[in-house]
């Protein structure tokens, strides 16, 4: 084993280690040298995802805090969260047998509340609920391809606008975006077709709206987004900056993705 201390079950097991180690950035060739073990700074750092906890009240038993923070904050700001999200979201497709690259993704919003920590944040009148949106686009597995944060009171049709200028140049093979009745209307529909050459296709639900149905294609995001509630951390959004709840939510879909490529059995 590579520690003493008892494990906490959101620690790495080694086939997981194994399959992330490889992915990490490289140490520094100037400053310091790397004192710490990366595999507790990311048990740590997935701790607090799972539980919610505070940095600095993480268990003794962990590097100290303001290491852990260190590390998570220098990936969220040279991209690493993302790029762990990307390489292990092209293991998932083809260990399933699909492309590394999608053809067809899923966009859909999530409002979350804040807290008393500074930073950007709206009303979501929709809602009623005060804080930001998770706007995310996802393949046909439900695989995380991008999220973008935002104030909850920026419409959804705004929001994916925002998130589809990011993404147009990064998926070559997508072709085809499905999205609910929020995100109807031909301003939307043309600018995606015009500018991302891809076709919005609005998913409606039941004309009676009599039960429970589920909803073709929607009913893919809607998982992942009930895959995300299962950590804590993102249970509100706690940050200061839009980007680093952005970082937790790819963090998130990289320790699933662990979990599928080792477990086959859970995809």
């Amino acid at each position: 084993m590579f520690t003493k201390r008892k494990p906490y079950p959101s620690d790495l097991s080694d086939p997981e280690w194994e399959l992330l180690k490889p992915l990490l950035p490289p140490a520094k060739r100037r400053g310091r040298k790397r004192a710490v073990d990366l595999r507790e700074i990311l048990n740590a750092i997935f701790y607090v995802l799972r539980t919610g906890c505070a940095w600095d009240y993480l268990p003794h038993d962990f590097p100290p805090s303001d290491t852990v923070y260190g590390y998570f904050r220098d990936w969220k700001n040279d991209g690493t969260w993302a790029k762990l999200n990307e390489a292990l979201r092209g293991q998932v497709r083809q260990a399933v047998g699909k492309e590394v690259e999608p053809s067809a993704g899923i966009v859909d919003s999530q409002s979350a509340k804040t807290t008393e920590v500074r930073g950007p944040r709206g009303y979501d009148a929709g809602k009623k609920v005060t804080g930001r949106k998770r706007h995310v686009v996802v393949d046909t597995l439900g695989l995380l391809l991008f999220v973008l944060v935002h104030p909850a009171n920026l419409q959804d049709r705004d929001g994916a606008r925002l998130l589809f200028e990011k993404i147009r140049l990064r998926f070559p093979r997508l072709e085809l975006i499905w999205a609910d009745g929020g995100y109807a209307g031909p301003k939307l529909g043309d600018w995606v077709r015009q500018m991302c050459h891809w076709l919005l296709s609005i998913v409606k639900r039941s004309e009676d709206g009599s039960g429970f149905a589920v909803v073709p294609k929607r009913w893919i995001v809607e998982r992942t987004f009930g895959w995300l509630n299962r950590s804590r951390r993102l249970s509100k959004d706690y940050e200061r900056w839009p980007e680093t709840e952005e970082a937790w939510v790819y963090a998130a879909m990289t320790r699933l993705m662990l979990k599928r490529l080792v477990q086959p059995r859970a995809a």
